[in-house]
């Protein structure tokens, strides 16, 4: 089958038994019948057949068009607990199944088969055939935006910080309030919209549930998603200084100097892994600041890369600032984004980051 990127219906789907173009070799489909009747309140979307030679057997197929966590489920929930059809067995059928849902159907006893090749389908004393490593061709039939990256992961950080939100609004109104660049720099709030689609996809993923409350479900998997989709703050410019004080007389400076010119301003994650985990420490203050000049005109120290003290970032990067701790008078970088730091960094780095992983979910 080509490429198509399109997503395809439940209806298009079932079409392609019909033409014929299901294939998992050696096995060959039919069907049988669209939407077989199996209660009087539940009908399956098709009924194939199955055949290797003269060897045969009957499937209750259930259709889903989403490849999704959630899609996928849902469907081994419906094929586990519905009465199937005399002689049928349960069959799933979505768009793409990867390796580790194959090997979930098959712990299930369910077949699946999608339409790109891959499938599993185990008839006792008859066939049984596991094909996997077939492309997604229908890679639109996931979602396009990425919401564990860059500002959309602020929805899902929220649920690292309060794990249940009674509406979609109180998740924005907690993104926002948590949002230093919102608070204290005038970014635009982030819409309903935006948390709206995050939080959809959240659900597909299964790591949020909407039923009654919105709560989560997986925070070890939350932060796993995270962490791989994890992007650096995009840095305008970075300069390091050598400011005649210590590193906490430098923190009481820059709090004066922030306070002052009304000018947000948190330590790097990296500089801020003090205040949740033992690590040795740096030498060097990482801030995260919007407008450097602004800074730089009030701080008497000198510009140099041989043994500075001082680091200043530019970023309007939001996710840098949001839920930043103001403690000892001075805005640290919230333990999510102290761990994402981390993960990015070498060994050493990750290894810090187990102790900070564990402070986040140890609420969980």
């Amino acid at each position: 089958m080509k490429k198509n990127r399109k997503i395809p219906t439940e209806k298009e789907m079932i079409e392609q038994f019909r033409m014929g173009k299901v294939s998992l070799p050696p096995l060959s489909f039919r069907l049988l019948k669209g939407e077989p009747k199996a209660g009087r309140d539940f009908g399956f979307d098709a009924l194939v057949e199955a055949s290797w030679g003269e060897r045969i057997a009957k499937f209750a197929v259930e259709c889903k068009s989403r490849s999704t966590p959630k899609a996928f489920q849902d469907g081994i929930n419906r094929l586990k607990t519905s009465l199937l059809p005399k002689s049928c067995r349960p069959l799933l059928f979505l768009p793409f199944l990867n390796e580790p849902q194959l090997q979930e159907l098959e712990r299930n006893k369910i077949n699946g088969v999608d339409l790109c090749g891959n499938g599993v389908v185990v008839v006792p004393e008859m066939f049984s055939v596991f094909r996997s490593g077939q492309k997604n061709r229908f890679t639109s039939s996931v979602p396009i935006k990425n919401i564990y990256k860059k500002n959309s992961s602020m929805v899902a950080r929220a649920f690292l910080l309060c794990s249940r939100y009674e509406t979609v609004i109180d998740v924005r109104a907690e993104i926002n309030r948590r949002n230093l660049l919102v608070n204290r720099w005038g970014k635009k709030a982030m819409s309903l919209s935006t948390v709206s689609k995050a939080l959809k996809t959240l659900q597909e993923d299964l790591i949020i549930s909407r039923e009654d409350v919105i709560r989560i479900l997986q925070p070890d998997k939350l932060l796993q998603k995270l962490s791989e989709n994890y992007a650096p703050p995009n840095i305008n410019e970075r300069i390091r200084l050598k400011i005649p004080e210590g590193i906490e007389t430098i923190a009481e400076l820059l709090r004066k100097e922030s306070q002052a010119l009304k000018l947000p301003l948190v330590a790097a994650g990296i500089s801020s892994v003090g205040r949740y985990a033992v690590m040795q420490r740096m030498d060097i203050l990482s801030v995260y600041c919007p407008r450097l000049d602004m800074l730089l005109e009030r701080l008497s120290g000198s510009q140099s890369d041989r043994f500075p003290n001082l680091e200043l970032i530019e970023t309007e990067d939001e996710t840098a600032y949001f839920d930043g701790r103001q403690e000892e008078n001075f805005w640290w970088a919230s333990p999510i984004q102290v761990y994402l730091e981390l993960m990015a960094g070498d060994k050493r780095d990750q290894e810090t980051a187990e102790q900070v992983k564990s402070y986040i979910l140890n609420k969980f």
